[in-house]
């Protein structure tokens, strides 16, 4: 169980330079295909942290690595300049504007976006805009159309380009629906749906027809707060787990929840809509959030679970696909919303935190074995050919796996790149940076050009 100062221990612990290397080390033959940036953001608090903080509170810090013509051209660390990290480091304010009083934090995740390169978070922090070499540019607001909180999980459709968010603050008693359009000039789109009480949302996901708005039992606490805590948010006993079914086009008024046992999922895998008019499900499901140890996610191992929900009864479906821990789920996202076959998760235990592969139509799961004293992050599928048709099930795992790996032996880091057509084998290339990456969050493959 998590501890007050688990998450500045081992490789939680923060790292204090921004360095810039060239011409990396690999083992192996990185593919030619791979031209972009493999990037990730992550909590780095930039006083060192304190033993009481909480995990997902700290000043963030980007990292990236650059591929290209079987090259590893570069890695680069940067702080995300938010107003703490500028008074800090004795930088210029960021530029642009701020929401619901916020500093600037943003440490939670880093997309690319018409052609923008955005470090993300919730719960009121800004969309902070960075250069392809991760330096802090300024914040957004599309143009003037956003005015409030956005989100760490941008869901991006694959046949329109937009981005579909799930958006909360602590003063509202409403979670909010957002689509930003594919040239991230705007947002084009706002529901605010009432739900009484301000929960804590962390990811959205959507099918081909609705979206799923996630409203678990964790939820605003005002005594918390007024006591000074950085994330005041806390479980309630006796109530259910919920998701929300809105059309892609509906109201408020449209929305239909379907109720689960009580529960938090911080990350669904996929969802797509069945031919009967229900939808399927894979969450990495935690048994609660946030009840007992308060300072990070320590209320038991997150397991892969499977939910058909029906929004014509409001009832749900819940099956266990695995028991041992799985989180951040990833997988081929030209089939985001679509059914697909093959899904990606993450399980930590101790320092030694492997890789899964999961055939969800046929229940089995191949396992990477990262080596001793070796614990994966969030795993991300780069596709092969990006253009190749989504309607077509062979492409699927046409790719490579790709992932930032600590290791405990050395504590150092690499970029380790798996076929994903050869998931158990040995990597395809390790790329061996000059030093460890922090257990963060989420990150993505960027395209150049993208």
């Amino acid at each position: 169980m998590a501890t007050t100062d688990t998450y500045l221990a081992g490789n939680y612990a923060p790292i204090s330079e921004e360095i810039t290397v060239t011409e990396l080390a690999v083992t192996g033959t990185i593919p030619a295909e791979l031209d972009g940036r493999l990037i990730r953001n992550g909590p780095n608090p930039i006083d060192g942290g304190h033993p009481d903080a909480h995990w997902f509170t700290g000043t963030g810090m980007v990292h990236g690595v650059r591929l290209r013509d079987g090259r590893a051209d570069w890695y680069r660390n940067r702080y995300v300049v938010s107003d703490r990290v500028a008074e800090a480091t004795r930088r210029p304010i960021t530029p642009g504007p701020r929401f619901h009083d916020s500093e600037g934090t943003a440490n939670t995740n880093v997309i690319g976006h018409a052609g923008m390169t955005l470090a993300v978070v919730e719960a009121g922090g800004p969309v902070m805009s960075l250069t392809d070499d991760l330096d802090t540019v300024e914040s957004i607001d599309f143009n003037g159309t956003l005015d409030g909180s956005f989100s760490a999980h941008p869901k991006v459709d694959p046949v329109t380009g937009e981005l579909h968010v799930a958006a909360y603050h602590w003063t509202w008693d409403f979670i909010r629906y957002l689509v930003v359009n594919a040239e991230g000039t705007a947002v084009t789109r706002k529901v605010d749906v009432p739900v009484g009480y301000s929960p804590m949302v962390h990811d959205i996901h959507i099918t081909e027809s609705s979206v799923l708005l996630l409203d678990f039992p964790c939820r605003f606490n005002l005594e918390r707060a007024m006591e000074g805590h950085q994330l005041p948010y806390v479980w309630v006993d006796d109530e259910p787990g919920r998701v929300g079914v809105l059309p892609l086009d509906g109201t408020a008024d449209d929305v239909r929840w379907c109720e689960v046992d009580p529960c938090y999922v911080f990350h669904p895998l996929n969802a797509f809509d069945l031919p009967d008019g229900r939808i399927q499900m894979e969450v990495a499901r935690h048994p609660a959030m946030f009840r007992k140890v308060t300072n990070g996610p320590a209320e038991g191992e997150p397991t892969l679970d499977r939910w058909t929900l029906d929004p014509a009864t409001g009832r749900t479906i819940e099956e266990r696909l695995d028991d041992r821990s799985h989180e951040f789920p990833r997988h081929d996202e030209r089939r985001l919303g679509r059914a697909a076959r093959y899904g990606y998760t993450v399980g930590f235990v101790g320092d030694e935190g492997p890789g899964y592969k999961h055939d969800l139509v046929e229940g089995t799961i191949e396992v990477h074995d990262f080596g001793p004293g070796c614990a994966t992050q969030e795993m991300v599928f780069v596709p092969r050919d990006p253009d190749a048709s989504i309607d077509d099930p062979s492409n699927e795992d046409d790719g490579w796996i790709m992932s930032y790996v600590h290791d405990a032996t050395t504590d150092t880091a690499n970029v380790v790149i798996l076929d994903a057509q050869n998931f158990s084998g040995e990597p395809v290339a390790t790329v061996h940076l000059p030093q460890r990456v922090p257990f963060g969050f989420h990150g993505n493959w960027v395209p150049t050009g993208e």
